[in-house]
Formats: C-alpha cells, sequence, structure tokens
C-alpha cells in the first residue's frame, strides 16, 4: 500500500471506514475531509446501524496531522483551515446518529488520539499506545483537547498533553477510560470489533441514536469551540519558536 486512501465499505448493517496514509498514517487535509464525508455519509445511510473506524497497516493507528502541510503553513489563515480538519471530522463524528467503534490497531498520536477519543466504543490492541506531542513542536493539542478530555478526564488529558514526550501504553488508555478493552494481538482484536458489531446491530436503532444523543450532550458547541481552538493552533503555528522547532525535524 503506497498510495493514501479512505475507503468506506458497508456489509450487513456495519458500515466500515478505512483510511491510510504511507506517512504513518498521518492525516493531510484533502484525507480529513472525506474522513468527514464518509462519516457524515455512513450517517445519513438508512442501511447502515453502526460504524467502525480503521486504518490501514498493522503499525500505526495515526500519527496525527500531515507534517508535511503543518511545514507550509505560511499564514494564520492556511493554518486556521489547517487545523480545522481535524474539527470537522471529530464534529461530524459526534453527529452522527450511529455507534462509532473505534478499532485502535497501534501506536496513536496527535490528532490520532483525538479521532480515537470520539469514538463512541473504542478498541485496541496492546500495541496502541498513545501520545500528545503538540507542545512538543510549540503548538498544544486544543482542536483534539476537548474530546480527549471527554474520555480520559481532565486530570488524564492534562498528564498526556504536558507530557508531550512521553508514549502511555494501552493498559493505560484502558485504565483511563479510552480503550473499552485490549487485544493481544491484530487478529484478535479484529475478531472482537466484528462481534461487538454484529452484537450492535440487533440492538433497536432508534434506541441507538436516542443513546448517542445522550452521551454526547453538552457539545453542542463544539462547532464553535473547535473553530476557535482551531485559530489558536493556526496563529501558534507562525510563531518563531514553532517555525524554529519544525526546521529541526525537518
Amino acid at each position: 500500500m503506497t498510495a493514501p486512501y479512505v475507503k468506506h465499505d458497508i456489509q450487513d448493517g456495519i458500515s466500515t471506514i478505512e483510511f491510510f496514509h504511507p506517512a504513518h498514517n498521518s492525516l493531510p487535509g484533502d484525507l480529513l475531509a472525506k474522513l468527514a464525508d464518509a462519516i457524515t455519509q455512513a450517517g445519513e445511510n438508512d442501511a447502515v446501524k453502526v460504524i467502525i473506524l480503521k486504518s490501514g497497516g498493522d503499525r500505526t493507528f495515526c500519527a496525527g496531522a500531515s507534517f508535511k502541510e503543518l511545514v507550509s503553513i505560511n499564514d494564520p489563515e492556511t493554518g486556521r483551515i489547517f487545523f480545522s480538519g481535524f474539527a470537522n471530522v471529530i464534529n461530524a463524528m459526534r453527529k452522527c446518529p450511529k455507534f462509532i467503534i473505534g478499532r485502535i490497531q497501534g501506536k496513536t498520536v496527535g490528532g490520532g488520539v483525538g479521532l480515537a477519543s470520539a469514538t463512541d466504543y473504542c478498541m485496541a490492541s496492546k500495541f496502541a499506545s498513545i501520545k500528545l506531542s503538540e507542545l512538543n513542536v510549540g503548538i498544544g493539542p486544543f482542536v483534539v483537547g476537548p474530546a480527549v478530555e471527554r474520555k480520559l478526564g481532565l486530570t488524564g488529558m492534562s498528564q498526556i498533553a504536558i507530557d508531550a514526550n512521553s508514549f502511555y501504553d494501552a493498559q493505560w488508555a484502558q485504565q483511563k477510560g479510552l480503550y473499552a478493552s485490549v487485544h493481544e494481538s491484530t487478529q484478535a482484536l479484529d475478531t472482537a470489533v466484528q462481534l461487538f458489531a454484529e452484537n450492535l446491530c440487533t440492538y433497536n436503532p432508534e434506541a441507538m441514536a436516542e443513546m448517542k444523543k445522550v452521551m454526547w450532550a453538552g457539545t453542542q458547541h463544539w462547532d464553535t469551540l473547535l473553530a476557535q481552538r482551531a485559530v489558536i493552533s493556526g496563529r501558534l503555528v507562525l510563531s518563531d519558536f514553532t517555525k524554529k522547532t519544525l526546521k529541526t525535524f525537518k
């Protein structure tokens, strides 16, 4: 696999949305837009009862935002648009009337932690450690922060946001409430995800839709909040500190 993609497949009421990018499943703006559209379409499709969100490959679920696009930002508006990509996906996930199961097979960083946090039920392999690395480059997990805090709590989110150099293992993420279960291998994870999705398909779709509204109550302001957070990140990415730091990574 070398070409980036977002795939959407429906089988027996289960919509599987898969994304891939050769750079450790990092997500540039065009893939984020396709991902948001796929989630919205699945939510509107009466043939879909439940959604599985996954990524291609075995090693990394998502490395976060595209580094190539990040270093090319030269003005605040471009920065705002760039950081709005993950905001749009997270908002599409919270507004989707179908339960979204996250399948996290490997390490996930930055925006990827935000995606995992925005799922309704997240399952992982033991290799699925997490890291919020944004402060390390002078920005901060502002856009994904609300979703991560909703799952990990303020204490858990603050811990990994401040300790931006460290990966926290899958067991830690499970203890904090991000992962519902952790499995010994990707194969075992896939089996568990499939069985769980099949079981959800036996539930009343109307009851699940109402339950999702209840679970996401109090987040109606996220359209505005995440847009404001994107502006903050778009400004900080132009700071001398961040520009200098990004050059060292290049």
